[in-house]
């Protein structure tokens, strides 16, 4: 199961919990299945069917922008980190 890594601004939805183990071959199966388990967290990752604006995904180390459609392995990390933009 891959494991996702929670962000502190969230860790009070999952009980304290730095990472979590959850179920899922894509990021929608994943955020899914953790809304499941720890409701209220769909709401701060996804806005209706899609990551929010000024989030991004990392899955085992790499920033996709595949959003909910990226695919995540049974062994992966997942981090919701906030996307960095900017620059000339």
């Amino acid at each position: 199961m891959p494991v996702v890594w929670i962000p502190s601004l969230m860790q009070g939805l999952t009980g304290g919990k730095e990472q979590v183990r959850v179920e899922g071959e894509t990021i929608r199966e994943v955020v899914n299945n953790l809304e499941a388990a720890y409701p209220g967290v769909k709401d701060r990752v996804c806005e209706e069917d899609r990551i929010r604006p000024g989030l991004a995904v990392s899955v085992d180390g790499v920033v996709t922008n595949e959003g909910m459609r990226q695919k995540a392995g049974p062994e992966s990390e997942i981090h919701f980190v906030t996307a960095i933009s900017g620059g000339r």
